[in-house]
């Protein structure tokens, strides 16, 4: 697995389960938890997977491990790089001081700055561009050409996606019944991994992804049958602004079962409820997945519903409220 962002269109249960065994020594094995509350609140039974308590903050943890990890040691000695509006870049920096290995991280000027912090915490060297995706990919191409770094792209990197379908393989046997999984989608390799995992293990088990009206491009990919570019997305979920990645796009039509979308005044109300109700900090890319119950309830009421919490790193300074 040392060459993985070409080649296969998607990922198998079998490298699901390697990564999990590669990485499961340096990741938290997060908790399933529930509020009776939140339940009435969303006319359903809901249970909640929290990837805001995993190391960096953020479910990237698992996908950044076990790209680095899977590294030969004359390629990890290069260091690695990639571009992020946060939560990867530190999830990268941290795994990059596990095999004591430089990481530059490619990041927009606007990303929050407890993200950033969070960067250089780990170690991670930060070189700032203009917040447009065409910027941050051509200034990855001047790193890697400056330092000959190996690029762990944030989302269209088939170990990356590996490691990111860990999560289903630890909600799966915490939670022995479920009738429908949400996921936050972006670049989708969160989604990706996970529905790999649960479509080969629970195929039952109605895979939902949930993205901010403000971004898209997903939404629209998925029910128009083609990759849609994100084009001038607007939301306050910084995490899912990026551009649904090309390798993820064929898995999730194959194997994820529908899309919602929510409006941003949704994502606070979520926001706010889990943050007094479960009295846990969660980020607004991480209550895109509470906002979905909560702004389209006809979808879930009466079953049993597992939201995946995807990150909890939030400029305290910067409240969306």
């Amino acid at each position: 697995m040392n060459d993985m962002t070409v080649g296969q269109a998607g990922v198998s249960i079998d490298e699901v389960r390697a990564a999990h065994a590669r990485i499961a020594p340096h990741i938290h094995r997060t908790p399933v938890i529930h509020s009776r509350l939140l339940d009435e609140r969303a006319g359903c039974e809901v249970h909640f997977k929290c990837e805001n308590l995993q190391k960096i903050g953020a479910f990237k943890a698992r996908g950044a491990l076990n790209a680095v990890l899977g590294l030969d040691d004359s390629t990890a000695a290069l260091g690695v790089a990639t571009h992020s509006s946060g939560n990867h870049g530190a999830a990268l920096a941290m795994a990059a001081g596990v095999r004591d290995i430089p990481a530059h991280i490619v990041m927009p000027a606007n990303a929050p700055a407890v993200k950033k912090a969070a960067v250089a915490a780990y170690g991670g060297h930060i070189i700032e561009c203009e917040p447009t995706l065409q910027a941050r990919e051509a200034t990855l191409e001047t790193v890697i050409a400056e330092h000959g770094s190996h690029v762990v792209h944030p989302y269209d990197d088939l170990r990356v996606i590996a490691g990111q379908g860990t999560t289903a393989l630890e909600l799966l046997e915490q939670l022995e019944a479920i009738d429908i999984i949400v996921i936050p989608v972006s670049g989708s390799e969160l989604l990706n991994g996970m529905a790999t995992a649960l479509k080969a293990l629970k195929p039952a088990v109605e895979v939902m992804a949930a993205e901010p009206a403000g971004a898209d491009d997903a939404f629209r990919s998925f029910g128009l049958g083609y990759r849609v570019p994100q084009e001038s997305p607007n939301t306050i979920a910084d995490g899912l602004l990026t551009s649904l990645g090309e390798r993820n796009y064929a898995i999730i039509r194959e194997r994820v079962d529908t899309m919602v979308t929510v409006e941003d005044s949704t994502i606070i109300e979520a926001m706010k409820l889990q943050w007094t109700r479960l009295k846990t900090v969660v980020e607004p890319s991480g209550a895109v997945t509470f906002a979905a119950l909560l702004e389209h309830p006809e979808r879930f009421r009466g079953r049993r519903v597992a939201c995946v919490i995807s990150g909890g790193n939030v400029d305290l300074e910067r409240l969306p409220w």
